[in-house]
């Protein structure tokens, strides 16, 4: 009998990369996604599409729960930070469904970036100071401002002079100022997932940012970043895959943001075998993974793609 897959979010393009890896891998499956609204491509990916009210909205879980009896769901994937905020502390939704994340305590370090540089720093790595913009100016100039909760690059902004502090810091008090780290162009995004027996392997990318987004990336091996992203999985009980975002600087690897789900890059680094969605639904079904060895110097970018399609929803807007 085939298993019912729900992918939340279906029209963002991670969403939408996870269901087409489960599509050319694992036919068997039935997919089921789920967002907002339908002005998007992200029913084309899926074999029943439903809309559901915001993860923040008191009717979410509610329509999540729903949709599971409907369709005899058997895994739910929650795609991005509200939905996995909405959904914490993951128990069960109805009897036997499993969900997959990265796990509660790297979870709830990742979505608040003030807490995970506090954990990090717990744990005895060197991380960027990081304070909230209502506590005061930051501690040096230039630096970044970003959004405490959430993740993604496109609300980073460069801070650069005290005009810049005063301006910002009225126009997004619930932010946080945080060091800028350098080279900028020593940026490496990491895929760490960490196996049920507590193995892990971590796919290191030096990346170039397009748009907020990884555009091209290129694979590398640094022992250094290795044992960091080590670290992090095993002191957070790491359940499955997440996203470690850092900087080769001259005092090391410095990690300066978690992502507790499958990150933008999860179509592409599924084209070089580090098949972590595969992973974590076979471990949902009691199977065992092998690690592949990280195939150093692969290039990775990001293409461009588009589908048209006649309206069959009958909505005006």
């Amino acid at each position: 009998m085939s298993r019912t897959v729900l992918i939340t979010g279906i029209g963002g393009d991670v969403s939408q990369g996870v269901a087409t890896i489960l599509r050319e891998c694992r036919p068997d499956l039935c997919l089921v996604g789920v967002d907002v609204h339908m002005q998007h491509g992200g029913h084309k990916f899926v074999d029943h599409f439903s809309r559901v009210p915001r993860a923040g909205d008191a009717g979410y879980l509610g329509a999540i729960q729903a949709l599971v009896r409907v369709h005899s769901v058997d895994v739910v994937i929650p795609m991005s930070e509200p939905e996995l905020e909405a959904a914490r502390p993951f128990i069960e939704i109805a009897p036997g469904i499993r969900w997959i994340t990265s796990g509660n305590q790297v979870v709830d370090t990742g979505l608040d970036k003030l807490e995970t540089a506090r954990v990090l720093a717990r744990l005895g790595l060197s991380v960027p100071w990081t304070i909230p913009v209502s506590e005061g100016p930051p501690i040096s100039l230039p630096c970044v401002l970003k959004s405490r909760f959430g993740s993604g690059s496109r609300s980073v902004v460069v801070v650069q002079t005290e005009e810049d502090v005063r301006y910002f810091a009225k126009r997004y008090p619930d932010s946080i100022f945080q060091e800028m780290l350098l080279p900028e162009n020593r940026e490496v995004t990491c895929a760490v997932y960490r196996r049920c027996d507590g193995q892990v392997a971590t796919l290191q990318m030096l990346r170039r940012l397009t748009g907020g987004l990884t555009g091209w990336a290129k694979v590398i091996d640094d022992e250094r970043i290795s044992h960091v992203c080590e670290q992090i999985a095993k002191e957070l009980d790491l359940r499955g895959s997440m996203n470690v975002q850092l900087r080769l600087t001259d005092k090391g690897p410095r990690v300066f943001e978690i992502n507790p789900r499958f990150s933008s890059t999860v179509l592409m680094r599924h084209r070089i075998g580090y098949t972590d969605v595969l992973w974590a639904l076979a471990e949902t079904e009691g199977k065992s993974i092998e690690f592949p060895v990280s195939p150093v110097n692969k290039i990775m970018v990001r293409v461009q793609a588009a589908l048209v399609f006649d309206d069959e929803s009958g909505d005006v807007q």
